[in-house]
């Protein structure tokens, strides 16, 4: 299974080998089990602002820059552009719910996961649509034995985030101007997977919310895994495939 997903990576690409040097994970929903808390603060604090959202809404957009989902919403429902100030002033708001909220817990797996591959002297990068210093120190508190700050992407980095390329494009480059062969993506929403995609790195998809695996699989997954435990379990086989 693993070596024809990556047959027909290098097929689509017209690359010639994959050659591992880096795994760029997102953050919500891949390192932290943190997505029913970003669902329930963006459905309550959208609703300050008249704007309705619903989890499945929260689901859908995951990824994205903050203020990129809130401009979208706002054109959709109210027929109204927005410029970026407002939608950070919304997204302040959400920010403020969100960390007012119970710590989201580490998935289950990535450690096991992240030792491996750092075991195997391939370096981690972070690409994640949030920019919240919270969350970024968080990182740095419990995934500090594996990644460090010139590693992380957030949404300052990027004009434009998830699903265009550039997010990934930009943990290449942090990687050390890696190219896209040189790299995996693991991802757990359509946004995220889609972007992987679109930077040409092979991309893995592991279904950690409540959404149907066949999404993912739209989205254009080369590979997917129903759970954080399936994908570390398989390391290896995947490595050597």
């Amino acid at each position: 299974m693993f070596a024809l997903a990556i047959k027909q990576y290098l097929e689509r690409h017209g690359f010639e080998s994959i050659n591992l040097k880096a795994v760029l994970f997102d953050m919500d929903g891949v390192l932290y089990d943190s997505m029913p808390n970003h669902a329930v603060a963006w459905q309550e604090s959208m609703a300050k602002f008249g704007i309705k959202m619903t989890a499945d809404d929260a689901y859908a957009t995951e990824g994205a820059r903050g203020v990129d989902t809130i401009r979208m919403m706002v054109m959709k429902q109210r027929g109204r552009e927005i410029d970026e100030a407002e939608a950070q002033i919304m997204y302040d708001e959400k920010s403020r719910i969100f960390h007012e909220m119970p710590e989201a817990p580490i998935m289950p797996g990535i450690i096991d996961l992240m030792r491996q591959i750092k075991s195997d002297g391939i370096q981690i990068g972070i690409v994640t649509g949030s920019g919240q210093r919270p969350l970024i120190k968080r990182i740095l508190k419990d995934f500090g034995d594996f990644v460090d700050e010139s590693h992380i992407t957030t949404a300052y980095d990027v004009k434009r985030g998830k699903p265009n390329p550039d997010p990934y494009l930009t943990g290449l480059k942090k990687a050390g101007d890696l190219k896209p062969w040189e790299a995996f993506v693991v991802e757990n929403a359509p946004l995220g997977v889609k972007a992987g995609v679109a930077a040409r790195i092979f991309t893995i998809a592991v279904n950690t919310g409540p959404l149907p695996a066949q999404v993912l699989l739209d989205a254009n997954a080369d590979l997917l895994f129903p759970k954080m435990t399936d994908f570390s379990d398989n390391w290896k086989n995947i490595k050597k495939a």
